[in-house]
């Protein structure tokens, strides 16, 4: 085991094309070729992270928020971030962070708060435009299925909460084979139509090259005949937030309450009550406050998030609630589902949690 397949891992469940352009996932620090000696995930790698990787024998740490987030132009110990960077060089501890491509998952840091809240029917509160793109290749008839089930098997074709979509159409296809060619079917130098199936799927961008690869090895052709093309449809299980619904409606004093119990507040900042039952629910872990416009459209009660600014909470307009939990209250659960997916993956291998609150944020009473 080494830190590159723990780096690949994760990549194959957030990659890192999901990430937003301002961010920095991915391997920080360290070398991809070291043997790993353990994992400790966390939410940020700030010095007292580092040192417990050190004191706990775990030479990789797997953190939500990226240490180095700008540029760094010194290394001198002056802040934290560079007191990190020291640290986990000095000792060899690999740094992988893995951001907005786990917030852009459905299934990721708001699929955990989705989970503490009990919200059924989520979908992506904003879906991420620009990722998808469709395969069109044409095959003999008589190959078409051991071609599509593995284009399937690769990846393509999931719309949403189906699986295996796709369009077949048949047709007649025409080649002259020249010379040095080694044709399948047809002769050299004699014009050659063969009865063909169209076949088209959809899939992720970042899947291009596992597609094309399942293409070509399924395929009887010398030269295969295809097409990609980029998709303006946004992925549907991709993006920014999340919505949902309660199972059952409550009063907004009830779901201010299930806040503070599920997320161990001592405060929530929040816009005026609306004095309407509250049912559809949106939120987005960490700053958020960019989504209150689609969280308006999607005619939500509530919008849970953090970091909102004092102006920002005039745009509930009276609508609906936003609810302000913080940073870090908000995506504390995303430790617990790095250490999960990583012991699903690496079962004989340590997986901790770090035991070190790293919420800048204090309040007094």
């Amino acid at each position: 085991m080494n830190i590159g397949q723990v780096a690949r891992y994760l990549e194959t469940l957030a990659p890192a094309v999901l990430q937003e352009s301002y961010d920095n996932a991915g391997l920080l620090t360290g070398d991809p070729s070291w043997p790993c000696s353990g994992i400790l995930c966390a939410l940020d790698a700030t010095p007292q992270v580092v040192e417990e990787a050190i004191h706990r024998g775990a030479n990789c740490i797997v953190a939500h928020h990226p240490i180095i987030f700008g540029g760094l132009k010194k290394i001198t110990g002056k802040n934290y971030v560079e007191k990190s960077v020291i640290l986990a060089i000095r000792h060899d501890i690999a740094i992988y962070a893995i951001h907005t491509n786990l917030d852009n998952l459905l299934s990721g840091v708001n699929g955990r708060i989705a989970d503490r809240l009990g919200l059924i029917n989520r979908k992506v509160l904003s879906p991420k435009p620009g990722l998808l793109m469709k395969l069109f290749c044409f095959v003999p008839v008589a190959h078409l299925e051991k071609l599509r089930s593995a284009i399937f098997e690769a990846g393509a074709g999931h719309i949403g909460n189906y699986s295996d979509c796709g369009f077949v159409a048949d047709g007649t296809g025409s080649f002259k084979a020249g010379e040095g060619a080694d044709p399948f079917v047809g002769e050299i130098g004699k014009l050659h139509e063969e009865k063909e199936s169209r076949f088209e799927a959809v899939f992720p961008s970042y899947l291009l090259n596992a597609v094309l690869n399942a293409m070509r090895e399924n395929h009887p052709y010398e030269e295969i005949a295809y097409d990609v093309v980029s998709l303006a449809n946004p992925v549907p299980d991709i993006g920014s937030g999340l919505v949902g619904e309660l199972p059952h409606s409550m009063t907004e004093a009830a779901f201010l309450e299930l806040l503070k119990s599920q997320f161990g507040l001592k405060v929530v900042r929040h816009t005026a009550l609306t004095g309407k039952p509250v049912r559809k629910v949106a939120l987005c872990g960490g700053a958020g406050s960019f989504l209150i416009s689609n969280a308006l459209r999607a005619n939500v009660d509530f919008f849970v998030t953090a970091d909102v600014k004092y102006h920002e909470f005039f745009d509930a307009n009276g609508q609906m609630v936003i609810a302000d939990i913080g940073h870090y209250e908000s995506e504390q659960f995303t430790i617990d589902l790095l250490q999960q997916v990583l012991q699903q993956k690496f079962h004989n291998f340590a997986v901790l949690k770090t035991g070190a609150i790293t919420n800048p944020i204090n309040y007094y009473f």
